[in-house]
């Protein structure tokens, strides 16, 4: 277990180095808002995990797209989170109902394949949340690992 949390910090950070040495596109290739190479399946799972967070279903939220492992890595405010669970768990803290949760919505930014089963999204996110409570953003750099010929979250920094 030790061992996969360190192959999974040394991943995150080479793909977060690599993701700061990368080129400018060319001119006149289409700009990373448009099309930076980001898998269809990655987009429609993300757009499913806004449907079912805006359906106040952090259950779904998660199954959507989290590797349900012990392994799986989650750092934000408080700290790192290690295991699926306890990042659901957080969540479901955090967010005890369905106006706390708000509306979500991702805007990704930047795909950085890091092999043929490994990919960087790096992106932003925005909680509308209406009157009563502020709205609330930030970033995200998830790491992406297909498994079993489904891609899913292995580690997920977001602040």
């Amino acid at each position: 277990m030790f061992k996969m949390r360190i192959a999974l910090a040394c991943l995150y950070a080479t793909g977060v180095l690599s993701s700061c040495t990368s080129s400018s596109p060319s001119p006149g290739a289409l700009s990373p808002e448009v099309s930076f190479g980001l898998p269809v399946e990655i987009e429609q799972r993300m757009e499913r995990q806004e449907s079912a967070w805006n359906s106040g279903d952090i259950g779904a939220f998660m199954q959507e797209a989290y590797w349900p492992n012990d392994s799986m890595l989650f750092i934000g405010k408080r700290g790192m989170t290690w295991g699926y669970d306890a990042t659901r768990d957080n969540y479901l803290d955090s967010y005890p109902n369905i106006g706390a949760m708000g509306t979500l919505k991702f805007d990704n930014k930047h795909w950085k394949s890091l092999g043929s089963h490994h990919g960087l999204l790096v992106g932003e996110w925005l909680l509308i949340r209406g009157d009563s409570l502020e709205d609330l953003s930030g970033y995200y750099s998830l790491i992406w690992e297909e498994m079993n010929g489904r891609w899913v979250i292995i580690a997920d920094h977001s602040s």
